[in-house]
């Protein structure tokens, strides 16, 4: 059955390690069949997370006026979530933080997804990125039926950037 995939890639740079396996995971997906939409978290305008309070129980929306409202409701509608993210200084990029700590307003509606993650790095060994991993899952920790299906490790991807 075709399935609804949400690619959310919080590499800064278009095209980057993390970017371009997104690509490759898009491709895949389109091939076995499914739906794919893939978000470049920072081509959004998300502010950070204020900790008001506002949004805490369902009370109300969340207060700030950005695209963050939007890219929820693709999140709660897609039924495939890939998390990408590159690791920097053994963690996930502040796009990807910034875009989970601002799932806070609706994270309850995001129930019974299926959640792959991508990671990359300049560090040659898998373990390096198991950080980041933890973080992804403590996400997922937070959510109803939420269900880790796989993990792309892009270890040892050290790209240079010439000026």
């Amino acid at each position: 059955m075709p399935k609804q995939i949400l690619i959310l890639s919080s590499s800064p740079r278009k095209g980057g390690n993390s970017d371009t396996l997104c690509d490759q995971f898009a491709l895949g997906a389109r091939e076995a069949g499914h739906s794919v939409e893939k978000v470049r978290i920072p081509e959004h305008r998300i502010h950070y997370c204020t900790g008001c309070g506002v949004c805490v129980g369902g009370k109300s929306a969340c207060p700030q006026q950005d695209d963050m409202a939007g890219l929820l409701d693709r999140v709660i509608a897609a039924d495939v979530l890939v998390l990408a993210t590159p690791v920097y200084f053994y963690t996930m990029a502040a796009q990807m933080k910034t875009f989970i700590d601002r799932c806070c307003a609706r994270y309850t509606e995001i129930t019974g997804k299926d959640f792959y993650f991508i990671a990359t790095a300049a560090d040659g060994s898998e373990p390096a990125l198991e950080r980041t991993i933890e973080g992804f899952r403590g996400f997922l920790s937070c959510l109803t039926g939420s269900r880790e299906k796989g993990i792309v490790y892009g270890a040892g991807a050290l790209s240079l950037i010439h000026i």
